[in-house]
């Protein structure tokens, strides 16, 4: 079982230059798991806030206040890490402690029992079994709100090459309809 010795949140910036979260999760007091929360250039109306209040700084506060209640218990225990994060915020939404911390926290934990348990991290995201590999969705045409004008409203259009034998094939697939609707 690997137990969650130390945790530790720090500000970080993007590839746009907006602050975000990582989170940093050592288990056994050894194996290290880290996580920055994604963010993108539009927020749809039912995503979760990444900050409390808007405010980073505010975020990772609240981060620090409540990390003491994570150590001890164990990383590959999702359901655990969650309640814990439920009990320090009951809001629908995560508004108060942040949807940057809640998922940093939960994907840096996981990715450190992976480590202590030798387990790839897929496979702690999902111990069913047998593993195929995904298909990649490839990014067509792109919009919303973020796109500027005379673009689609809808943010993208996603093509899954579902059928492809390989990976090679799957990826020539996307390619070859990216390039085809650019014709269009």
């Amino acid at each position: 079982m690997p137990l969650i010795s130390s945790l530790r949140g720090r500000i970080v910036y993007n590839s746009r230059g907006s602050k975000s979260i990582e989170i940093d999760v050592i288990t056994d007091s050894k194996f290290l798991g880290r996580a920055c929360a994604p963010s993108g250039a539009s927020v749809g109306s039912h995503e979760v806030p990444s900050f409390v209040d808007n405010n980073p700084e505010l975020t990772l506060q609240r981060f620090e206040t409540n990390r003491a209640k994570f150590v001890g218990v164990d990383a590959s225990d999702s359901k655990a890490i969650n309640q814990i994060l439920r009990e320090i915020d009951n809001s629908k939404n995560y508004s108060g402690i942040g949807g940057s911390v809640a998922y940093g926290l939960s994907i840096a934990s996981a990715a450190s029992a992976s480590l202590s348990l030798e387990v790839p991290l897929f496979a702690m995201l999902n111990d069913r079994g047998p593993y195929r590999f995904p298909y990649p969705l490839g990014n067509i045409l792109g919009g919303g709100s973020h796109a500027g004008p005379g673009t689609p409203d809808i943010q993208e259009v996603l093509v899954c090459p579902i059928g492809s034998k390989t990976i090679s094939e799957a990826l020539e697939t996307n390619f070859k309809v990216h390039k085809d609707v650019r014709i269009l």
